[in-house]
């Protein structure tokens, strides 16, 4: 049976879309596997407090994701190296 966990801010994501991604994520493990595994593929959503994650030996907070998102393609903060 697949499992697969996804990390995420606190309050990053609605319940929309926590749901839409919980649906895309079964979507694409039946994809490569079988759809038989659709009803057994367990997909969990944990959500991180914000500063309780870190990139690169410095603390990445859920303003910073919110910033990254907004940002040019080609933007890489220095602070966040």
């Amino acid at each position: 049976m697949p499992f697969v966990e996804v990390k995420v801010f606190k309050d990053e994501l609605s319940s929309d879309q926590t749901r839409a991604l919980i649906e895309k994520i079964t979507d694409a493990v039946i994809a490569v596997t079988s759809e038989k595994l659709k009803e057994v593929t367990w997909v969990i959503v944990s959500e991180i407090p914000s500063g309780h994650w870190g990139v690169g030996g410095a603390v990445l907070g859920l303003d910073d994701v919110r910033k990254l998102v907004t940002a040019p393609v080609h933007y890489l903060d220095t602070d966040m190296r």
